[in-house]
């Protein structure tokens, strides 16, 4: 875990990013976009993009609802379940149901095409669904790696709770507090699933060098003593400094995630990221051709 020393000052929050506007992907998940490349580039590297599907209710249905087969090139998809539950199948052989505090880590790299629908249970019974799914950015070197998915139950993730009652950190990926998160990432990356709530300032230890994107879900944080993330909110800091300085959190359900900057063109079209645009074109004219495979059919 990066710690503290003498002398490291705070990150600088940057900005606060917000996003009122929802949007369906398929017909599955209602979104708000929070963060993207397109506008925001090497201030989140390593990270693409972050959606918030919900939170929404759904009444029961025999419906398949999700988004269908779709490819990836080029990147990593972060899937985290708050409630409900997704269904995954891809081309690579991967797939399962995950549910509440699961996650799914797929790395879509050379090519995959895939589905994420709800799940038959969930379906069948309705319900509360609220998720995020994350893109992180692989290194131009690994961009052409073979696809690979990780299914990370909600037992296997370490939780670490903060010193003086202030909340817990869920280490997904990365280390916090001696604890290594399960998820296997090319370069260095944390993601933490925080819970906080405190009405006393701390800090939190973060790595010097890195941006940090503090992603509030529910609640509110309130940092540096200059502002406040509230829920659906996103608070941008500064590479420099080795923690931040939490004034006060309300009930707050949050993601943390900095990682080692990949600091290389970012060319993206739909469901491809590449480095150039003829690398782009390549990659739709793999999928069109079959290259990355396809999904074989419903038993």
């Amino acid at each position: 875990m990066p710690t503290k020393t003498a002398g490291q000052s705070a990150k600088k929050l940057v900005s606060v990013q917000r996003n009122a506007a929802h949007h369906w992907v398929g017909d599955g998940f209602p979104v708000r976009t929070l963060l993207t490349y397109a506008e925001l580039g090497a201030r989140i590297s390593p990270f693409l993009l972050l959606d918030h599907a919900g939170p929404m209710e759904f009444p029961p249905t025999q419906k398949r609802l999700g988004v269908g087969e779709h490819p990836h090139r080029g990147f990593e998809t972060v899937t985290i379940i708050y409630a409900g539950e997704v269904e995954h199948r891809d081309s690579g052989g991967g797939g399962g149901c995950i549910g509440p505090g699961d996650v799914q880590w797929m790395t879509a790299a050379s090519g995959v095409v895939h589905e994420e629908l709800h799940g038959r249970n969930f379906a069948r019974h309705g319900g509360m669904l609220e998720m995020v799914q994350l893109w992180v950015n692989l290194p131009a070197k690994d961009k052409m790696s073979p696809p690979h998915y990780q299914s990370i139950t909600s037992d296997r993730i370490p939780t670490v709770h903060l010193a003086g009652g202030h909340g817990s950190v869920r280490v997904i990926a990365g280390e916090f507090g001696g604890h290594a998160g399960p998820a296997r990432t090319f370069t260095p990356v944390h993601v933490w699933d925080l819970r906080l709530a405190s009405e006393q300032s701390f800090d939190l230890a973060v790595p010097d060098g890195y941006p940090v994107a503090l992603v509030v879900l529910k609640g509110s944080v309130r940092v540096n003593g200059c502002e406040t993330i509230g829920a659906a909110e996103v608070g941008l800091f500064d590479r420099a400094g080795g923690h931040l300085c939490i004034d006060s959190a309300h009930d707050a359900t949050a993601l943390l995630l900095c990682g080692e900057p990949i600091d290389e063109p970012i060319v993206g079209s739909g469901p491809f990221v590449m480095n150039t645009a003829e690398e782009i074109r390549q990659a739709q004219a793999d999928y069109q051709s079959g290259k990355m495979g396809h999904l074989p059919s419903r038993g």
